[in-house]
């Protein structure tokens, strides 16, 4: 509930429903940035609300990188 309302101050409406998005396919990421945005706002360090922009640029640094495969055929 209090994380909830956190939340609510620190984003931006696009943002939270970016956020919500990525929630339901990766909960465990959507929770990672979630306690990282409210480290950041307790200890000041956030200007502002974090709009969509920010919010993603806050994603991809999370998101483990891809591996690519490449099948070869001979």
């Amino acid at each position: 509930e209090q994380k909830q309302e956190v939340m609510r101050q620190i984003l931006t409406p696009d943002a939270k429903e970016r956020l919500g998005r990525v929630r339901l396919g990766y909960p465990e990421l959507a929770s990672g940035v979630e306690n990282q945005l409210i480290m950041l706002h307790q200890s000041g360090k956030l200007p502002g609300p974090v709009d969509d922009e920010t919010l993603k640029r806050l994603l991809s640094q999370v998101q483990p990188k891809k591996r690519e495969i490449n099948i070869v055929r001979k």
